[in-house]
């Protein structure tokens, strides 16, 4: 996966926005004004790219005993976040299926009020 693929992926998934709201390398991106995704750009540029994506607690210790290329979450709650080094032991698929798992988790925390507007109800 490279940047570009990254950064597709997930502006496709539904209203979706991007953000740099700690300093100008940390590209979040947001759903209903939360994060469900962020990484660095200087470590895309130097080779060692990573994404932290939130995941379900009990998900995020059987990823990270089964792949090297999964860690808790790099400054984050390392319950419910996730570290994922891109281009390792991790298959591009199963990082866009945990970007579009996070996405959802975090969807799903919104109100019933932003859930409806991004469905475009209400």
């Amino acid at each position: 996966m490279n940047i570009q693929q990254y950064f597709d992926f997930c502006l496709s998934q539904k209203a979706v926005t991007e953000h740099f709201p700690f300093d100008e390398d940390t590209l979040v991106f947001k759903v209903g004004g939360k994060m469900f995704a962020l990484s660095s750009l200087k470590e895309w540029e130097a080779g060692n790219p990573s994404i932290n994506l939130k995941g379900e607690p009990d998900r995020n210790a059987e990823m990270c005993a089964a792949y090297d290329g999964i860690n808790p979450g790099y400054h984050m709650n390392k319950v419910h976040w996730v570290t994922v080094a891109v281009n390792q032991d991790v298959p591009d698929k199963f990082i866009r299926e945990l970007i579009a798992a996070s996405y959802q988790l975090v969807f799903k925390s919104l109100t019933k009020k932003i859930q409806a507007e991004i469905n475009g109800g209400a």
